[in-house]
């Protein structure tokens, strides 16, 4: 078995989750997402975020709106739908119960 596949296989898992709460602080930049997240070890790879905004976007979760930049092109900045707000909002209970659950295998001892 190898530990790295199975390391990043569960970093993936969560990336939606941690997107979606990084959006939810307000009007931020995808390559400010980016940061934060390889910064936590979360996502290192650049091609995984862009597909997976525009897959956030089609299904209505977030939107984004063009601001033009004074040493660039124009950026597109992100926030979360008020259906992304709701969607967050049960992820959250899913995510406390994944911690709560797991807490209690972790802690269960075998018994014989």
């Amino acid at each position: 078995m190898n530990l790295e596949n199975t390391q990043v296989q569960m970093r993936k898992g969560i990336l939606e989750y941690c997107i979606l709460n990084i959006i939810s602080r307000g009007e931020v930049y995808a390559s400010d997402m980016l940061e934060e997240l390889t910064s936590v070890k979360i996502m290192v790879v650049e091609g995984t975020l862009y597909p997976l905004l525009t897959r956030l976007r089609k299904a209505g979760l977030v939107e984004y709106k063009w601001v033009e930049s004074t040493g660039g092109p124009p950026r597109k900045y992100y926030t979360l739908t008020n259906e992304g707000n709701d969607f967050l909002k049960h992820l959250d209970n899913t995510w406390k119960d994944l911690v709560e659950s797991t807490k209690r295998i972790k802690s269960s001892k075998k018994s014989k």
